[in-house]
């Protein structure tokens, strides 16, 4: 799997860029097909950084109903990144 088909996108909430300043770690979106060696692996040459730690989590889809058409988003993968002191990625947050 290409490096650039694991990492999807990273995720801008409250928590992660509070994450960000107090610990080091990131929050990514990835593809639900790849682990945390992939991950790390990904991570490592697309930015240029060392990673320390990886935790992941599959989030489960929510119910969504539109008028009378009732439906159910999909699953996706959660990567949370921490990296060695030093290392920083500038997401623009």
């Amino acid at each position: 799997m290409d490096r650039y088909q694991i990492i999807k996108k990273p995720l801008r909430t409250e928590k992660g860029v509070a994450d960000v300043q107090s610990s080091n770690t990131y929050h990514f979106e990835v593809d639900m097909k790849a682990n945390k060696i992939q991950i790390k692996d990904a991570i490592e040459k697309f930015f240029n950084v060392k990673v320390a730690d990886i935790r992941t989590q599959v989030r489960k889809g929510k119910n969504r109903r539109v008028k009378f058409k009732q439906g159910r988003t999909k699953d996706w993968k959660k990567a949370i990144v921490m990296l060695k002191e030093g290392s920083t990625i500038d997401l623009g947050y």
